[in-house]
């Protein structure tokens, strides 16, 4: 039987900000993807920040083992010997294509792709025309594909004459941020760009069906990472990390349909989920945990935890956690502020509207109990009725570090190609 085909969309920054996860934004074909999907209400990337996130979604190995663990474009790539999903599909038979942004090598002929069709901008306008140009082009060939779709939206800036803002009145502001007119305007003006990446994934939906793929592609829909506010990108705190995930099924591939999925999942785990759903031996370097029969067969995935990870942003800020069901574990490695903002978040309107209690030093480990706490504000880590939970958290970390070799255990990661520590050079 022929596999079928995959197309994944991803976008910059959105974490959750979907009318599928409970905000009110004008997203019509995100909503209308979601309710012929299975919706996973817990999605966690591996870090909070683009090419580590990346990274880790197209290899389903954790950035610290990638070599990927800071941005590109700062001088982080894969390892030598890293494969992404499109050379395990590719070797698969698979004809793999690339539309628009990749954030994970300054080469992109690193990455495996087969094609990359001609796009003018990265800008979810032009992402989707390309991609519906290449799906209506393809014809009727046997092989099967595998596109991906990469979209700027919805990272910074969004400036109105291309993202007519929401309405400030109407939007939602998350309680990890201070509800004021500064705020407001911000989360306005990111509910506009949401709106115009919403079209674009429409216009690949729409390719995909009047081009008969709809029952013969596997669907994903996903982002990087938390949404580009204080407290989210950039921190290991739910927000930074929680992402949506969405993917629609071929009906032959199950008979599980659409749904929500409470279940914790990790983005490291959609590389072994669809080497499985394909029938594509998963490699043994893989570290991700497959949910391919939480798609096929409606069954709750197995994981008891992710794991979370920070070491280089604008600058040197390592930090690994643990997430369950029920709490959070963080060890931050070096002394730093509360929230170290990148430049962009710096620069935004909320970060003018919230004052400079984030300035404050920043403990070395945290705790929280994230069913009574779920936003993360009473650090339980002294607290001698939850040094048990502490405790054990603590230790299940250290084995993971151990156990998937993160330099981190053994001192300050360099920069690279260098070997001076990054902790010396940021100074």
């Amino acid at each position: 039987m022929r596999r079928p085909n995959v197309v994944v969309v991803h976008w910059h920054d959105l974490g959750t900000h979907l009318r599928a996860y409970g905000f009110d934004v004008d997203t019509p074909h995100t909503d209308a993807l979601a309710e012929q999907s299975t919706v996973f209400e817990r999605c966690f990337s591996t870090s909070p920040l683009c090419s580590p996130a990346r990274g880790a979604l197209w290899t389903g190995r954790y950035p610290h083992s990638n070599g990927l663990q800071g941005l590109t474009h700062r001088g982080w790539e894969y390892g030598e010997a890293e494969r992404p999903l499109p050379m395990h599909l590719g070797d698969a038979g698979y004809r793999t294509v690339l539309v628009g942004l990749q954030h994970e090598a300054r080469d992109r002929e690193r990455l495996g792709f087969d094609e990359h069709p001609t796009c003018a901008s990265n800008h979810a306008g032009d992402v989707s025309e390309a991609a519906a140009r290449w799906l209506d082009a393809r014809g009727d060939e046997g092989d099967p594909f595998l596109m991906v779709c990469g979209m700027l939206e919805v990272h910074r800036d969004w400036p109105a004459e291309r993202y007519p803002p929401d309405p400030p009145d109407a939007v939602d502001v998350p309680s990890y941020l201070p509800d004021n007119e500064h705020t407001r305007a911000d989360i306005a003006a990111f509910g506009g760009a949401i709106t115009v990446a919403d079209r674009g994934l429409g216009v690949i939906l729409e390719a995909l069906r009047r081009n008969g793929l709809d029952d013969d592609t596997i669907v994903v829909f996903t982002t990087d990472h938390g949404a580009p506010f204080p407290g989210a990108k950039s921190t290991l705190y739910d927000p930074g990390v929680h992402v949506a995930l969405v993917v629609r099924m071929p009906p032959r591939l199950g008979p599980a349909g659409p749904r929500r999925e409470p279940g914790l999942v990790s983005h490291v785990d959609l590389v072994p989920t669809l080497l499985e759903l394909l029938g594509i031996a998963v490699p043994d370097d893989v570290q991700g945990v497959s949910f391919a029969a939480t798609l096929r067969d409606g069954v709750a995935p197995t994981r008891r935890e992710v794991y979370l990870e920070k070491t280089y942003h604008a600058d040197y800020d390592p930090i690994r956690a643990i997430r369950t069901d029920s709490h959070k574990y963080i060890h931050n490695y070096e002394p730093r502020p509360l929230l170290a903002l990148p430049p962009d978040l710096e620069a935004s309107t909320t970060r003018r509207g919230m004052g400079d209690a984030h300035l404050a030093p920043r403990p070395p480990e945290e705790l929280y109990d994230l069913v009574t706490d779920p936003g993360e504000k009473t650090n339980l880590v002294n607290d001698a009725r939850a040094a048990e939970t502490a405790g054990e958290l603590r230790e299940r970390l250290a084995s993971f570090m151990i156990a998937t070799d993160d330099a981190l255990r053994h001192g300050p990661v360099p920069i690279p190609g260098s070997d001076v520590p990054a902790l010396v050079a940021d100074r």
